[in-house]
């Protein structure tokens, strides 16, 4: 790995994985090539970004210490707020970096799996370096966690039409899963989340704005038909609406 990459990947490691996420590097010319034209990345190929992931230890290092500090504030999106605080401080500990991210829930993702945790994680967002362009980095091959054609059917099968069994997640057997808490707290509609949890929350102010996320975003040319959208990392398959990450 480049030293350049090694270092910026060990400043992201170091603010994000305590608190329960992964970062991988990759060019954008990367994800570029997997994809038609209209969901392309407008920056130059080499572009060094990194992949953010969750794994089941977010739920508690991240996410309940975050509904802990904001429990006074009206959040919207408590998952998606607390992600972006947490790339935000990506932001704050890289400020002579122009940062440009990409947030999971604005795009529609297929069905992955991770080799030590099955589906018991999420995509949670790319950060994009612009300006910083890495021509040597180069790319690893993804592990085929799923080989065989049967076990692939089951997967799309059992995401796409029975997840809240949470059975899929079990495509390979994960180091860790969800804690009942946590499969219990994405398994209650929204609106209850807080109150599940023990935590109150204030009366909505229909003056109040949803508070501001600490980073800017880079949105691919929305495709002329919608409903031909791939996804952004796998798109072979789209999701239904889910309550879980």
């Amino acid at each position: 790995m480049e030293p350049q990459v090694a270092e910026l990947k060990r400043t992201m490691e170091d603010t994000l994985c305590p608190f329960g996420f992964e970062v991988y590097p990759f060019q954008v010319a990367w994800y570029n090539a997997l994809l038609p034209p209209t969901f392309h990345l407008p920056l130059p190929g080499p572009t060094l970004a990194f992949l953010v992931l969750s794994t089941p230890a977010m739920f508690d290092r991240a996410l309940k210490p975050f509904l802990q500090s904001c429990r006074l504030q009206q959040l919207i999106d408590p998952v998606d707020q607390c992600v972006a605080y947490h790339l935000g401080r990506v932001r704050e500990n890289l400020p002579e970096l122009q940062i440009e991210v990409i947030a999971d829930y604005e795009h529609i993702s297929g069905v992955c799996i991770h080799p030590r945790y099955g589906g018991w994680f999420a995509i949670r967002g790319v950060v994009l370096l612009p300006g910083i362009e890495v021509p040597d980095l180069t790319p690893t091959k993804p592990l085929d966690c799923v080989p065989k054609r049967a076990d692939r059917i089951t997967l799309l099968e059992g995401f796409n039409f029975h997840w809240r069994d949470w059975t899929y997640r079990d495509a390979v057997t994960p180091q860790e899963r969800y804690s009942e808490e946590q499969k219990a707290y994405f398994s209650t509609p929204p609106a209850q989340r807080l109150a599940f949890l023990g935590l109150a929350q204030p009366s909505e102010d229909p003056s109040s704005t949803s508070p501001e996320l600490p980073f800017t975003t880079l949105r691919p040319k929305k495709p002329q038909n919608p409903s031909r959208a791939q996804g952004w990392l796998s798109p072979s398959v789209s999701p239904p609406a889910s309550p879980s990450p």
